[in-house]
C-alpha cells in the first residue's frame, strides 16, 4: 500500500472520454476521479478506501443545479433555480413563457412595459385560471413620460394582488413603486413586519441600487399618506424593511444598459448590499443577482463564482418557441454573433437622452434612430429642419409625410395620454419629439408583429448575451429556434454552470483532465 487513498464502489470507473464525461455529468451524484496506471477515468458514487482499489485522485460532492446561487431566492419565490427569466417589454416575455416557467417550478417575469392596462389585465387574468399559486413576476416599468400609466398598472397589480414585480428603468423610487411594495406590510404575531409585496429592482449603477436597499423614502411615503393611498400604520412599518427583497445588477444587456462590465458592477452592489445590512440591522438580508452578457454556462458559472445569489437572462430567451415575437426577429437573433449590436435612442426616454442596446445586424434601425437623435439635438422644431433632410425621412423612415404621422400621434395619445398632446401644441420641439418617438415606438411592435416590409426598421433589444449563446448552441438540438424553449434554455445554462464548477472543484484538487472535457455543449441530460 502507498499510503494514498483508493476507490471502491459498486460501478465501474470510465475511461474513455464519453464516458469520464457521462460520469461528470451525473450531478446528484458524488463524482471521484481515479487512476488505473497511466490512465485516469471518472466514477460516481463509492467511497475512499486504503484498501485495494483504484487510485483515487480526486473527489467532489454531488452539486447540482439547484444549489447555485441562493438557497434564500429558491424559497422567498418557491422555486428549484436561482434563475430569473426577465422580462423583455411588449410582451415579449409572453403568458406562454412564464407559464411554462412556471409550471417547470422556475420564475419568469411578463413583459408588462409598453403594453396597455386591458392587455396586462388580461396576462394577469391567464395567470390566475393556468398557474394559480405557482411563481411568476410582472413587470413595473417607470414610465416618466407617462406617469399615468405607471399607476395604472400599480392599481392592477394590486387589484389582482400579484406578489411580485420586477421593477426597471427607475433612477429613483417613484409614489407608485413604493406604494406597492407598502401596500403589502403586514406585522406578523410577533410584531415583525412581513412584506408581502415582493420587488426585483433591475439597476444599473449602485447609487440607484442604495435607494433600493433602503427603506422607501419618507417625503414619498409622508406624500401617499396625505393622499389617502396608504395608511399611517404601513408607512411606519416601511420605515423597517429595504424597498426592494432582490436587487438584479444589470450589465451589458439587451435594452435598457449602461453596458458596464458585471466584474465591476455587481461586486460594488454586493459591498454595498453587505454594508447596508450591517447599518440598519436588516431581519433578511437583501439578495443581488446578476443580469446582461449571461449566455452560456461559463458566464452563469462566473456570476455565481463572483457571488451572486441569483442569475437573470434575458436576450436569449427572445428566440425562445414562447417569446411573443415574430419568427422573423428569431430568424435574426439565431443569426446574431456576439458583436453584431449597438446603442440607440430610447423610445420611452428619447428627450432624456437615454439609450437602448439593439440588434444591429439584419436592421437599419440603429442608424436610423440616431439620425432622428441628432436632428432632434439640432432643430427647434420640424419647420426647422431642412427640406430635402425632411422629405428623405418620409420617405425613406417614415413613408408617409410628417402630417400623417402627427395625425397617428394625436389618435394614439388621445386615449392614452392627451396632456402630451397639450404641450406639444405651444411648443415646436415636442411635436418634433413625439413625431420621433412614433419611430422608435412602432419599430418594436413591427418586430414583434413580423410585418415584413417593416424588416429593415425592426428594433429589437439585444445584448452580447445572444451571440454568445448561439456560438455555445452550434451544433446541438438547441440551434434552431424552433428547438428553443424557455425552460430547456434555462435548464442547460443551469446544468452547464453547475458542471463547470464540478470541474474546478476537481481542478483544486489537483485532478488534471483532458480538454474536450472543458466545454459543455448542449446535450440531453442524464436522468
Amino acid at each position: 500500500m502507498s499510503g494514498k487513498p483508493n476507490w471502491q464502489g459498486e460501478r465501474t470507473p470510465r475511461f474513455d472520454i464519453a464516458g469520464v464525461r457521462g460520469e461528470l455529468h451525473r450531478l446528484h451524484e458524488a463524482c471521484h476521479v481515479v487512476a488505473d496506471g497511466d490512465a485516469v477515468g471518472a466514477v460516481s458514487g463509492g467511497r475512499a478506501t486504503d484498501e485495494d482499489g483504484f487510485e483515487l485522485l480526486a473527489s467532489t460532492p454531488a452539486f447540482p443545479p439547484g444549489l447555485l446561487g441562493s438557497a434564500a431566492f429558491r424559497e422567498a419565490h418557491g422555486v428549484r433555480l436561482a434563475y430569473l427569466a426577465g422580462a423583455m417589454a411588449n410582451g415579449i416575455a409572453s403568458e406562454e413563457l412564464v407559464i411554462a416557467m412556471a409550471e417547470a417550478g422556475l420564475l419568469a417575469s411578463f413583459g408588462a412595459a409598453g403594453l396597455a392596462p386591458e392587455r396586462i389585465a388580461s396576462a394577469l387574468d391567464t395567470f390566475a385560471a393556468k398557474i394559480p399559486g405557482l411563481p411568476f413576476a410582472c413587470n413595473l416599468i417607470h414610465s416618466p413620460a407617462e406617469p399615468g400609466l405607471e399607476r395604472a398598472t400599480v392599481d392592477l397589480l394590486l387589484d389582482r394582488r400579484v406578489r411580485l414585480v420586477e421593477a426597471s428603468a427607475f433612477i429613483a423610487p417613484t409614489a407608485e413603486v413604493v406604494r406597492y411594495r407598502v401596500a403589502g406590510l403586514e406585522r406578523d404575531r410577533d410584531g415583525r413586519t412581513v412584506a408581502r409585496n415582493r420587488v426585483i429592482a433591475k439597476v444599473s449603477r449602485p447609487e440607484v441600487a442604495e435607494l433600493f436597499l433602503r427603506p422607501a423614502p419618507r417625503e414619498v411615503l409622508d406624500a401617499l399618506v396625505a393622499e389617502g393611498r396608504i395608511d399611517a400604520l404601513q408607512a411606519e412599518s416601511a420605515a423597517r424593511v429595504p424597498l426592494a427583497d432582490d436587487i438584479t445588477v444589470e450589465a451589458d444587456s439587451g435594452g435598457h444598459t449602461d453596458r458596464r462590465p458585471s466584474t465591476v458592477a455587481a461586486a460594488a452592489v454586493l459591498r454595498l448590499r453587505d454594508r447596508i445590512t450591517r447599518e440598519l440591522g436588516y431581519r433578511s438580508v437583501p439578495r443581488v443577482g446578476a443580469a446582461g452578457g449571461l449566455g452560456s454556462p461559463e458566464g452563469l458559472a462566473a456570476a455565481f463564482a463572483m457571488g451572486a445569489d441569483y442569475v437573470v437572462t434575458g436576450s436569449v430567451n427572445q428566440s425562445c418557441v414562447e417569446a411573443g415575437t415574430s419568427p422573423e426577429a428569431k430568424e435574426l437573433l439565431t443569426r446574431a454573433g456576439a458583436a453584431d449590436y449597438a446603442m440607440a435612442p430610447a423610445a420611452d426616454m428619447f428627450e432624456l437622452g437615454a439609450e437602448v442596446q439593439v440588434l444591429r445586424s439584419g436592421t437599419m434601425f440603429p442608424m436610423r434612430a440616431s439620425r432622428l437623435r441628432e436632428l432632434y439635438r439640432t432643430y427647434e422644431g420640424l419647420d426647422d429642419i431642412p427640406a430635402t433632410e425632411l422629405s428623405r425621412l418620409e420617405k425613406d423612415v417614415f413613408r408617409m409625410s410628417v402630417d400623417e404621422v402627427w395625425r397617428e400621434c394625436l389618435d394614439y395619445l388621445g386615449t392614452r395620454d392627451p396632456a402630451q398632446i397639450a404641450r406639444a401644441a405651444g411648443n415646436p420641439r415636442v411635436k418634433m419629439a413625439l413625431v420621433f418617438r412614433w419611430y422608435l415606438g412602432l419599430s418594436a411592435r413591427w418586430a414583434v408583429r413580423g410585418e415584413t416590409d417593416r424588416i429593415r426598421d425592426y428594433q429589437v433589444w439585444c445584448g452580447p448575451a445572444m451571440g454568445a449563446f448561439n456560438d455555445w448552441a452550434k451544433d446541438s438540438h438547441l440551434f434552431p429556434a424552433e428547438n428553443r424553449t424557455v425552460v430547456e434554455v434555462a435548464e442547460q445554462l443551469m446544468h452547464g454552470a453547475a458542471y463547470l464548477f464540478r470541474l474546478r472543484q476537481l481542478a483544486a484538487e489537483g485532478a488534471v483532465l483532458a480538454t474536450p472535457l472543458n466545454d459543455y455543449r448542449p446535450a440531453p441530460r442524464p436522468s
